[in-house]
């Protein structure tokens, strides 16, 4: 999702942590081998209006595995409730880092009644910056991370980062990413690579793969097209710029991927048809 309204949505969401516990729903394959995912933020306009009958319309279009992205002000039960009638299972969710370092202890037991196994970190802050972050600050980051993750492992559950752009910014001839994925220890921290951000800011999401696929369980797929701003927005797959074969082919590591729409010029539900039939028909 966009920096902006990620950080807005989070923020709005994370108060939204209680209890319960899920049961795994069936899971549909693709030439992956595994289940079709989504990130929820996808449909963060329909969910509020219509939670449970959006639910089921996913798990119609073949999704069987989501990504949260707040929990609309339900409980753990209630979430938990929904997820298993609309035969969806959801692996997990995710929180900015201030909302973690304030309510870590209440999402990791959210997470164990809904039966989550990974707690994502998409958007990192330090308290007392409201700018970008310079190298020290993104030092101070790792470490945070680090910290979180060691925590959420011995709760039995995986810790991981989600991208944007801002993670390649160059400083001092180093890139942001690179330093995280240094400075962060892989027993604690594996990362979610938003290949769509990735792509958008001039990477290219092969590179990390092939050097550290361990690093990557988890992936955000999203096609990019240019806007008429000269701006990159996501697009439904095979209709931008990306090509998923070989990415997905140097995902050695892949544990589970979430497809990720952000803007739509079609019907929501249509474009996200055509994304879950995208990835059943892609060949690898």
């Amino acid at each position: 999702m966009s920096i902006t309204s990620r950080r807005t949505f989070l923020k709005a969401s994370a108060a939204a942590a209680a209890i319960a516990s899920v049961a795994p729903g069936p899971l549909s394959a693709t030439p992956l081998a595994l289940p079709i995912g989504l990130q929820l933020y996808s449909v963060r306009d329909l969910l509020p209006k219509d939670f449970e009958g959006t639910l089921h319309k996913l798990a119609a279009l073949g999704y069987t595995e989501v990504e949260a992205a707040g929990y609309y002000n339900r409980t753990a039960k209630e979430f938990r409730y929904a997820m298993k009638e609309a035969g969806l299972r959801c692996t997990s969710t995710h929180h900015s880092l201030a909302d973690l370092t304030a309510h870590l202890d209440e999402f990791i037991e959210y997470g164990h009644h809904l039966g989550l196994s990974y707690i994502v970190c998409p958007w990192a802050s330090r308290p007392g910056n409201n700018g970008a972050l310079t190298l020290d600050d993104w030092r101070w980051v790792a470490g945070e991370l680090n910290r979180i993750g060691e925590k959420v492992k011995a709760a039995g559950m995986v810790f991981g980062y989600h991208n944007h752009t801002r993670e390649f910014a160059n400083v001092k001839n180093i890139t942001i990413y690179d330093e995280l994925l240094r400075l962060t220890d892989p027993n604690f921290v594996v990362f979610e690579m938003d290949c769509g951000w990735v792509f958008a800011a001039g990477y290219n999401p092969i590179q990390y793969l092939k050097k550290s696929p361990e690093r990557f369980p988890l992936l955000h797929v999203k096609d990019m097209a240019r806007n008429a701003k000269g701006e990159f927005d996501s697009t439904v797959l095979g209709q931008g710029t990306m090509d998923y074969a070989p990415i997905l082919r140097a995902a050695t590591g892949l544990k589970h991927y979430y497809i990720e729409q952000e803007e739509f010029t079609i019907d929501p539900m249509e474009a996200l048809r055509m994304d879950a039939d995208y990835m059943r028909k892609l060949n690898l």
